[in-house]
């Protein structure tokens, strides 16, 4: 499966963006699941998962009140709304899928992802 991830850019503090994702070739059961981002210099961190119906999501830390994910089934497409945003948000943003099931109840490791997209700039200027 191919994943393109759009969106990114540059905005101030306390703005907002939001990303897409969108799933594209043979899946077969895989499908998108979560977003990641890494920083300069840091490791691939886990930002939010959402369950395959869509239902049930989970936060990172760092994020949790001001970022929303969500799917959109027939678009094979996961979103990730981002408010109020912060400098340390400043990243590469990345989306993931997977072939398993996902409760979306606990953070994913980026070790346990099975495809990519290409990532897209998110830099927040102060």
């Amino acid at each position: 499966v191919q994943l393109q991830a759009s969106g990114g850019g540059l905005v101030q503090v306390g703005g907002s963006l939001r990303l897409s994702c969108a799933a594209s070739g043979r899946s077969g059961s895989s499908y998108p699941v979560a977003w990641f981002r890494q920083a300069p210099g840091k490791e691939r961190a886990f930002v939010a998962g959402i369950n395959r119906s869509g239902v049930r999501k989970y936060y990172g830390d760092s994020v949790q009140g001001r970022f929303i994910i969500s799917r959109d089934n027939a678009k094979n497409a996961l979103y990730l709304q981002m408010n109020m945003l912060k400098p340390e948000d400043t990243a590469v943003y990345y989306c993931a899928a997977v072939s398993r099931a996902y409760g979306g109840n606990h953070p994913l490791s980026p070790d346990g992802m099975d495809y990519w997209g290409q990532g897209t700039q998110v830099t927040v200027s102060s």
